[in-house]
């Protein structure tokens, strides 16, 4: 328990640890090892059952968990100790990302949503028996209940579910502009005034089915929105979590403090054990350090550092110990900035973009111009049927199915992509993914990814070449490192199935575990070797080493390769029509070695994430539509500056957080998938705009001359709006494949 004693200190403690007002604190959790739903039960159930606890909430995609407990029962290094116990190493995370905003909103929307749909079901069954009072007998007195009860029911809806879109037609018009929430609100509460007051004085058509039907439609498409929105941005965290909130100061007279990350300040040094968190950036002091900088680069090779060479905040120490001369600390970082440079590079991108709803204000217009002339008309006509008739125009032309073709298309794009692996966080990119004419690739990790060749098994004790790649890749199966995965996945292409038991992972070094009884080491040579106390050489240094307490066994040499739907992804998008450009911070030879492989004639190396960006936005001033596709960090201010950008399920966090599509299953093929589907998006929105249109420019006439009855034309609204949902069905039917196994079971 000595790794965590130190969060006994008051003064430490106090960063991570809120209390709540029932006197309960709380806490926030950056844990590690949530690999499936198996490990993520049984650490719930191991922490509740730990004294004290209160709720255990586990948001597994952004590695992070909140606790509520009594620390009277349980304190908190007790707590932390659980984890680790778990084999689920946990990181206290500053008391200030113990946010509930996001929860609250989501769940905020879910409650709007089920409330809705629950009146709207009711309400529809009400509005069955008036319908049939227009066809056959049914007493006044029963009519007159149902409207009420209709009327009562329609309440919740028009008056809480709806509410979102009230506060957005606000911001409307604080901002001068007519948009797709002022249309819901005045179709809403118009149409619903209309049918009360017809309600009150006991005669006239009543539209409460359509209202209802029409608020939970919306409600529905913008919750699918939200969800994915909200794991993007639970992704973005990963910055803030990766620093570490304890340094061990090193003071004049040699001895160690240990004290919070955001004390230390330029000119401190730092002792940094090996296997923990760099706490700030700065300049090695020891002989030598190997990090792990995959953080920020994306890179699955580790980097080995020279004294005087710079330390990045954020990395992890593989060999050490080291000492460190602080010279960035908190949000001056590295890391730090490169994610500001990444937040600021998509606002300005959002503040630019062209208005997209600009047709629906002009449809605005139109609606309450005609119905403002009808009403005008009819009461120089006929006073008594200016009201009527007034309410048909209104319903006949509510925007009721052009305000629900683009969310009933893009819900069932996004269903369509999700279950091909693709992840849609912002779904107005679709729009914009079908106009792409210019695509900037990053090279290592996504272009490209490590892979072992026959040739670079080297048995070091006489073995089969086989017979070693067995056994490593029994270890290596129970790892997501893209290392480990390029053994194993050469390993099953070979047909050499093998099992390891009593396995453990150990971060940025390796895997130990018994292949048929024998205890074996696959990893980073000193790692590997530890047991048997050999010596690393020179010539296994760089390589992927098996060994067990007798030495070593065979070292395993990996090369990068392009993946395997590079070239096919590539040359559908160049058919496409898009350039195609690769930059990376790679040496220029190895870029121009695989863009030639490629076919790609436009490759640049050595690219700061700031070359890449001003790359990009030069594309941009020239009239370019940009894609931009990377997985590392230091993608991420390009994938925030390009018009639409991907990232790769594989990558990091950052990278995900700034990305319009998530590649979940780790290749590229999701990209042609997405364009083709954009571009139906696209033509299903266009058809079902016209389709409107042409519905209200037929029946509009006929409404404003009194000759469609209010309750006609709320079954036309109705129709209207389902012919718009109906047709959006059809984005997905043609040109995607089914998807592939490891899709489907990944969608499960």
């Amino acid at each position: 328990m000595s790794t965590h004693a130190a969060w006994v200190q008051p003064q430490l403690a106090a960063q991570v640890l809120r209390t709540r007002r029932d006197g309960h604190s709380e806490i926030a959790l950056r844990v590690e090892g949530l690999h499936n739903a198996q490990q993520v039960l049984r650490l719930e159930q191991l922490i509740h059952g730990l004294p004290g606890v209160q709720r255990v909430a586990i948001d597994a995609p952004a590695k992070r968990v909140r606790v509520v407990w009594d620390r009277q029962h349980t304190s908190l290094p007790v707590l932390l100790e659980a984890f680790t116990g778990a084999r689920c190493r946990a990181q206290p995370l500053r008391h200030d990302s113990i946010d509930d905003a996001r929860s609250r909103e989501s769940h905020d929307a879910l409650k709007r949503l089920l409330v809705a749909g629950m009146f709207a079901m009711q309400v529809m069954t009400y509005a069955f028996v008036i319908y049939i009072g227009v066809v056959d007998f049914v007493d006044f007195t029963t009519r007159g209940l149902f409207r009420w009860l209709s009327l009562l029911s329609t309440v919740p809806v028009v008056f809480y579910s709806a509410k979102p879109f009230y506060v957005g037609a606000l911001r409307e018009l604080r901002r001068h502009q007519l948009g797709i929430n002022l249309s819901v609100t005045l179709a809403v509460l118009l149409v619903f005034l209309a049918s009360t007051i017809n309600t009150l004085r006991g005669s006239g058509d009543i539209y409460f089915d359509s209202v209802s039907m029409f608020v939970f439609l919306l409600l529905a498409a913008r919750y699918v929105e939200l969800r994915a929105r909200h794991r993007s941005g639970a992704l973005g965290d990963a910055v803030i979590d990766a620093a570490p909130l304890l340094a061990e100061r090193r003071h004049a007279d040699g001895s160690l403090e240990t004290v919070a990350a955001i004390e230390l300040v330029a000119g401190d040094h730092v002792h940094i054990a090996e296997g923990t968190t760099v706490p700030a950036d700065g300049v090695l002091e020891s002989a030598m350090a190997e990090v792990d900088e995959a953080l920020l680069s994306g890179e699955s090779l580790h980097v080995q550092r020279q004294r005087g060479e710079r330390l990045i905040a954020g990395s992890m120490l593989l060999v050490g110990p080291a000492e460190l001369l602080v010279e960035h600390t908190g949000e001056a970082t590295a890391a730090a900035r490169l994610s500001a440079l990444s937040t600021r590079t998509r606002k300005a991108r959002m503040v630019s973009a062209p208005g997209g709803e600009r047709e629906v204000g002009r449809f605005i217009g139109r609606v309450l111009l005609l119905t403002a002339l009808t009403a005008l008309g009819w009461m120089l006509v006929d006073p008594a049927r200016a009201f009527e008739a007034a309410v048909a125009v209104l319903v006949v032309a509510c925007p009721c199915s052009f305000a629900l073709t683009r969310p009933a298309t893009l819900t069932r794009a996004l269903g369509v992509l999700a279950g091909h692996g693709v992840l849609v966080t912002d779904s107005s990119a679709l729009a914009t993914l079908a106009r792409v004419d210019y695509a900037l690739f990053d090279k290592t990790g996504t272009l490209s990814v490590p892979q072992l060749a026959t040739a670079a098994i080297e048995p070091l004790r006489g073995d089969d070449p086989d017979d070693v790649l067995q056994l490593a890749a029994a270890l290596a199966h129970e790892s997501s490192h893209p290392l480990a995965r390029a053994l194993a996945s050469t390993a099953r292409q070979r047909g050499l199935p093998q099992r390891a038991q009593a396995v453990e992972v150990s971060a940025g070094a390796g895997i130990s575990g018994e292949v048929d009884g024998r205890p074996l080491r696959l990893g980073r040579a000193d790692f590997a070797l530890a047991p048997s106390g050999h010596m690393v050489s020179a010539s296994l240094s760089n390589a992927l080493l098996l060994a067990d307490q007798n030495g070593p066994i065979a070292a395993f040499h990996l090369d990068e390769q392009p993946r395997k739907d590079a070239r096919r992804t590539l040359d559908a998008l160049r058919a496409d029509g898009i350039a195609l450009v690769i930059a990376s911070g790679d040496s220029k030879s190895r870029v121009a070695a695989l863009a030639a492989r490629l076919d790609i004639h436009d490759a640049y190396g050595r690219q700061s994430p700031t070359d890449k960006l001003q790359r990009l936005q030069a594309a941009r001033q020239r009239d370019h539509v940009t894609l931009a596709v990377g997985d590392g960090s230091n993608d991420a201010p390009v994938l925030a500056g390009a018009d639409v950008s991907a990232a790769l399920g594989s990558g990091t966090e950052l990278a995900q957080a700034h990305a319009d599509l998530l590649l979940l299953d780790g290749g590229l093929d999701g990209l042609v998938q997405a364009r083709s589907i954009a571009r139906q998006v696209a033509l299903v929105v266009a058809q079902s705009r016209r389709w409107s249109l042409v519905y209200n420019l037929c029946a509009v006439p006929f409404a404003a001359l009194g000759f469609v009855p209010p309750w006609l034309a709320a079954i036309g609204m109705s129709l209207s709006s389902l012919a718009v949902v109906l047709n959006a069905l059809r984005v997905g039917r043609d040109s995607v494949s089914e998807p592939t196994a490891k899709q489907r079971e990944m969608r499960v």
